[in-house]
């Protein structure tokens, strides 16, 4: 069993389960919160949480790069979002997952779809939701390519990236892939800090800020190495093959991902509706987190009707 997340929030930490705008939001609201690990395919050990009622309506929250489960707090403190099941992890490579060395455990597409799949089973998922985060929407892509949409109620992109493609992805996003995992510690520190501040367009609190900055360094170097080598560039052809829900989620001013990644998704999948966030950057989830969490709930209480 792994040790409560509680602990590592009572301190400091505990500002990242804060609602902008809102008055403190104490442990205690998710303090039900199960931890599991999944084992994936290659033997990766995943780490989990689950919270919810596991009779109601599932959501499955795959985090973005160099972040983790703790991304999704604000998702987990929300009211509007108490009557689901809710499980979040850790991508291989991040927070307390595991970190395998090798290039070749990131590159591979159908490894990120079998961590899905081992963390749905773990978990005892019947069809859940798959939210993808930035990296997490390739991620959910890789799980469908592989696996199909037929144990799924819905997907959720968020900012994702579906496509590695310069012409979809910002410069500066382009510029980190180097700089983020350069060899020179003093370059790679301060590219890990300045990724993360070019993640929101409203920024963290100071103390939202250095926990995160603490995940974001946990992060294994061979992670961005690794994904970019992949031979499975594009996903489109997924999504506009699978016939479940689709709700594109995107902060207008995004600095990473361009908004044609996500139009694209929309023009060749019938039905996908993007709904894009005025005062948002890469992270409307956090950014603008009511609104989210109220779109969220809607598309997941309408998927699991379909």
């Amino acid at each position: 069993m792994l040790p409560s997340r509680r602990t590592f929030l009572s301190g400091a930490l505990l500002a990242l389960a804060i609602v902008a705008g809102a008055p403190r939001v104490h442990a205690a609201p998710i303090a039900t919160a199960e931890t599991f690990l999944a084992r994936s395919s290659d033997g990766t050990m995943l780490a989990g949480e689950a919270q919810g009622d596991p009779k109601t309506p599932e959501i499955l929250f795959i985090h973005g790069l160099r972040q983790s489960r703790l991304s999704w707090e604000k998702q987990l403190a929300d009211p509007q979002l108490k009557g689901f099941r809710i499980v979040t992890f850790d991508l291989r490579g991040h927070g307390d997952s595991d970190k395998p060395t090798a290039l070749s455990a990131y590159s591979s597409a159908d490894l990120w779809a079998d961590d899905v799949a081992a963390v749905i089973s773990a978990a005892k998922l019947r069809r859940p939701v798959l939210v993808g985060w930035s990296l997490g929407g390739y991620v959910a892509g890789a799980y469908v390519r592989k696996y199909g949409g037929g144990a799924i109620a819905g997907v959720n992109l968020v900012d994702a990236v579906t496509k590695l493609s310069p012409d979809l992805l910002t410069k500066e996003s382009v510029d980190f892939t180097a700089t983020t995992t350069s060899p020179d510690l003093a370059i790679r520190t301060a590219a890990t800090a300045d990724f993360l501040a070019a993640c929101f367009h409203r920024p963290p609190t100071k103390a939202e800020m250095r926990g995160m900055l603490v995940v974001n360094g946990m992060t294994a170097r061979a992670v961005n190495e690794g994904f970019v080598q992949t031979k499975t560039t594009d996903l489109e052809p997924t999504f506009q093959s699978y016939a479940g829900p689709v709700l594109l989620t995107y902060g207008v001013h995004d600095r990473l991902v361009r908004l044609a990644m996500s139009e694209r998704i929309k023009a060749i999948h019938p039905g996908a509706r993007l709904s894009l966030f005025s005062e948002s950057g890469h992270s409307p989830f956090f950014e603008e987190p009511k609104r989210y969490g109220k779109e969220l709930a809607a598309f997941v209480r309408a998927s699991n009707q379909s």
